[in-house]
């Protein structure tokens, strides 16, 4: 495949000990078409599930599109985060300004659904107009006696990860505002969005372990939970790209270690219940981790061994957001029989890249900041089975005819913790095997 010369240091190939030189962090080329998205999209991704506060695009209605009503994140009470609000800018607000549309529809909006905050979304077109999103924020707020923060999310060379950012920014501006005493073994969860009610599984697990949970940031989040996240004693960050920003400002302002883990397979799992235990220095804590993850093992492995010898020899291509998404993909394919031939994330860093290079094989092509052309020819030449990614790579999937499965925020099927390793494994074998690849180009070969 012919590569555009200033995209080629951004992949690789696996080869034995060789050192890897993968350019990764740079700004998308332009012209590539990459599968990154806005600053907006990243800001919503983080925000959208605080579930009892407004969110409001300050913006043309086409923004409104990225939404979370269609999306997979559960509540286990209020649901505003489910509707989608716009200002829906028009010529006529280019010309004139969106100010005073954007102060009558937040007035409006806190009135009619009693929000405990408003988060709003400055998108492109405000940043060129001018609007003071600040300045009406701040009046609003005065006025209904509620917390308002404007995400400043323009996008111009702005990419997902700045979103991610700016997301983290107001968080921030609420953590530490209430001062609620939390048992002695406290933790707040960072970067897990509840996907089909994932964090409800890791709460039973750590509660099991005598873990207390004081804030969800921001599955299935309460704004009074992200006022007193600064009492816990450890964040653990679930997915570091989107929540780096966050633990890194509470660490420094509140002196709150952070540890990255995966909650996606059986060894990140186990290692993210361990790790917390291991912090506490509490022998009862690891105790009880240890029977758990010895007790959920007992029944998963059996569950497991049936596909791992249908899906021996299978060979997946996997795109992701983050890289850690990747790295526990890897993993668990692994642990089912599948080997993975192309790997690659939107966000990735050079740490990122060196761990995925010890997990994958020899020959496996490693990408970063792909595009469709890139993928399409990277899954054909290496003969995938299955594509794992998010919804723009499930049409790179179809009509490369092969099977595809969602890791991102649309799919409705538990994939974290135990559970979600045999949802996984079920769902991979439902698709690799599917007998309507048959009448596919390949299948007919």
């Amino acid at each position: 495949m012919a590569l555009l010369e200033e995209r080629k240091k951004q992949i690789a190939t696996v080869v034995g000990a060789n050192q890897l030189e993968l350019d990764c962090g740079k700004k998308s080329l332009a012209g590539s078409v990459s599968q990154r998205a806005c600053v907006f999209c990243g800001s919503r991704v983080v925000l959208y599930p605080v579930t009892d506060a407004l969110h409001l695009i300050h913006g043309p209605v086409g923004c409104a599109a990225y939404t979370w009503d269609i999306r997979g994140s559960l509540s286990s009470g209020p649901e505003i985060n489910r509707l989608s609000f716009t200002t829906d800018l028009r010529e006529k607000d280019v010309v004139f300004g969106g100010e005073p549309k954007l102060y009558s529809a937040l007035c409006e909006l806190i009135d009619a659904y009693k929000p405990e905050a408003a988060f709003v979304y400055s998108t492109c077109i405000v940043g060129v107009i001018g609007d003071d999103v600040d300045a009406i924020c701040r009046r609003v707020s005065a006025e209904k006696g509620i917390d308002v923060l404007p995400v400043m999310s323009e996008g111009f060379n702005g990419t997902k990860k700045d979103g991610y950012k700016v997301a983290c920014e107001a968080l921030a501006k609420l953590v530490g505002t209430t001062d609620v005493a939390v048992p002695e073994f406290s933790i707040n969860i960072l970067g897990d969005f509840n996907l089909a009610g994932e964090l409800w599984m890791l709460k039973d697990y750590y509660e099991k372990m005598g873990v207390n949970l004081v804030a969800t940031i921001t599955g299935d989040a309460r704004i009074h939970q992200i006022r007193n996240a600064h009492k816990a004693k450890l964040n653990v960050v679930q997915c570091s790209g989107s929540m780096i920003h966050l633990a890194k400002h509470m660490k420094e302002v509140y002196g709150i270690p952070f540890i990255k883990v995966s909650y996606f397979g059986i060894e990140d799992m186990s290692d993210a219940l361990y790790e917390v235990a291991s912090f506490f220095k509490a022998p009862e804590l690891m105790q009880k981790a240890q029977d758990l993850v010895r007790e959920e093992l007992k029944d998963l492995l059996p569950a497991l061994a049936p596909y791992k010898k249908i899906l021996q020899g299978k060979k997946a291509a996997i795109y992701v957001g983050g890289a850690f998404k990747a790295i526990s993909l890897v993993k668990a394919l692994r642990l089912i029989g599948i080997s993975t031939v192309v790997v690659g994330s939107q966000t990735g860093n050079k740490e990122d890249y060196d761990l995925l290079k010890q997990l994958c094989d020899d020959g496996t092509i490693m990408v970063d900041d792909s595009n469709p052309v890139e993928l399409s020819e990277f899954v054909k030449e290496k003969s995938a089975d299955l594509f794992i990614g998010g919804v723009k790579e499930r049409p790179i999937a179809h009509k490369l005819g092969l099977g595809f499965c969602d890791h991102n925020h649309e799919r409705k099927e538990a994939l974290a913790g135990y559970l979600g390793m045999l949802n996984f494994a079920k769902e991979v074998h439902a698709t690799v095997m599917s007998p309507v690849w048959k009448f596919t180009k390949k299948g007919r070969k």
